[in-house]
Order: structure tokens, then sequence, then C-alpha cells
């Protein structure tokens, strides 16, 4: 069985060209599902039915300890598994082929406003490399929308400061050209003139020359956002979120905004039409004379 799973985790790596975190949440996922199928006796994938599904299910649910948007990425794991072992000719029929993945209650992300993105921007003072540092993070991450994790692999070669373009590498090593915004291209480049030297082309350094991490970056975020008096919990994600909104409240198109963010799928920026139609529905109660 682990052997199977290694070649689908391979499939995973080489042609699917997923992330190292992706490809071990489906290791977890399916080898959990391995282990309940152990506990039954069953060695083989072809011994699986249905129920063994269903089972499986109803034991996670049992636990309490898995929230439902858990329990629907270990779903969504199995049957992509699944479908592999049946292309594959490992079983002759695939028995996933019914199962469900549970619904997922649609969460809404948090946003700021562009009040508050501007203070948070603003709160930076000084001309002193580090504050430049955490300037342009900020200017960065507002203007392009990118992921913290984009953020911080980002190197000198990324950087088109005629073009005012960056080139992110997102996930499944997915590559796009995102523009920058004047305010950001600027904050940027007076960083880059006063950058410590290191042995890493990475733009963002910690005071040691090395990389800063993803964590690094929330604690910066944080900090100013503190500082700037926001209340609401603000993470490098936030600022994604906002510059989503924002634009769509704008005018962008869905389209647009989608490939902006290096979504896969145009369902996956849709949520953000729920924020501004949200939005429209505050300004439309407290000017409409009968809302």
């Amino acid at each position: 069985m682990k052997q199977i799973l290694f070649k689908f985790l391979e499939y995973l790596q080489h042609q699917k060209n997923y992330s190292f975190h992706t490809i071990r949440a489906y290791q977890t996922d399916i080898l959990q599902f391995i282990l309940s199928l152990r506990k039954k006796k069953k060695r083989d994938f072809k011994e699986v039915d249905y129920t063994d599904f269903l089972d499986f299910i109803a034991s996670l649910k049992a636990e309490k300890s898995y929230t439902e948007k858990s329990i629907s990425r270990k779903v969504a794991s199995i049957k992509a598994f699944f479908k592999f072992l049946s292309s594959r000719k490992f079983i002759r029929s695939n028995p996933a082929l019914l199962l469900l993945t549970p619904k997922v209650p649609e969460k809404l992300p948090s946003f700021l406003s562009e009040e508050e993105v501007v203070k948070i921007i603003e709160t930076p003072k000084g001309n002193s490399w580090q504050v430049l540092r955490d300037r342009a993070i900020l200017e960065l991450l507002y203007s392009t929308g990118i992921r913290v994790g984009e953020l911080t692999s980002l190197t000198i070669k990324d950087i088109n400061l005629l073009e005012e373009t960056i080139k992110v590498k997102g996930k499944g090593k997915k590559e796009r050209i995102v523009p920058v915004g004047m305010p950001a291209m600027k904050a940027l480049t007076q960083y880059l003139e006063v950058k410590p030297s290191g042995k890493t082309e990475i733009i963002f350094l910690n005071k040691y020359g090395k990389p800063l991490t993803e964590r690094s970056v929330e604690r910066i975020v944080v900090k100013y956002a503190k500082k700037a008096g926001i209340v609401k919990k603000v993470t490098p994600h936030t600022f994604r979120h906002s510059f989503a909104t924002h634009m769509l409240e704008r005018g962008a198109d869905l389209r647009t905004v989608q490939e902006l963010l290096g979504h896969e799928r145009i369902t996956t920026t849709q949520i953000y039409t729920h924020l501004t139609l949200e939005k429209l529905r505050e300004f439309y109660n407290k000017a409409h004379p009968r809302a």
C-alpha cells in the first residue's frame, strides 16, 4: 500500500507540480485512511468498498477534533488518490466515484479599509535599512496581493524596475508576472539601495543577512498594525484579501484579479465578490429610503 502511495506522491510532485506542503497534506490524509483499513484487516486497495469511506469519515467526526474543512480536505485527498489508482489500473473500478466531498460553510476573509491600509503602510518611520525594508514589505504586500511565501522567496532577478513588475513563483511552481504600483516600487528601490550585501539573492533579509522567514514577515505586519492603532487581527494574508477586495470595488474584473492572485480556479477568487456585495448592501441600506 505504501509503495503505491509513494508512486502517487511522485505523480503529484513531477506531473502536477504540487508544492511540498500540499504533497505532505495528501500523504498525511491517505496514510490515515490506510491505517483505518488495516484496523479492518484490509491490506490491498482492491478490497476497499464504499462503506470503508463512510466508516472513515464517521470516525473523524466522532473524534470531534477535526473541523469540517479538514474532513473535507481528507475526503478530497482520498478521491484524488483513488482516481489515480483507477487510471493506473491498480484497482478494477473506483469505489470513490460516488463519494461526495462534504460542503464547508463559506467563511468570508477579513480585510482592511483603504484608510486602514494607508495607516499601517505609513507607520514605519526613519531611514535605517530595517525600516526601509519593512516599508517595502508592507507596500509590496498591498500593491501586488502576493502571498507571504511568494514575498519571502523574491530575488533580485525577479524585479523588473523598468517595466515595474515582479516575477512571482506561486503554488505548484507556477510563475506569473505581477505589476507593481509606483509607491511600492519607490519603497522597494529605496530599500534595495541600502540593503545589506549577503550571500543570497533573496531580497528581504534579517539582521544576520539571512532570508526573512514567513513568520518574521508576519511579526513585522502585526507590529505596525498595532502601532497604527488597528484593533482587528492583521496578517500578511489580510493584505492579500484587502488587495483583492479593493481591486474589485474599484472596477477590476474577476478574471484580472484571479490572474494577479495566481488562483487556479475562478471559484477561489469569487469569494471576494461576496465582500464587495456586502459593502454594496451596507451602502444601500444606509442610503435607500425604503431599505
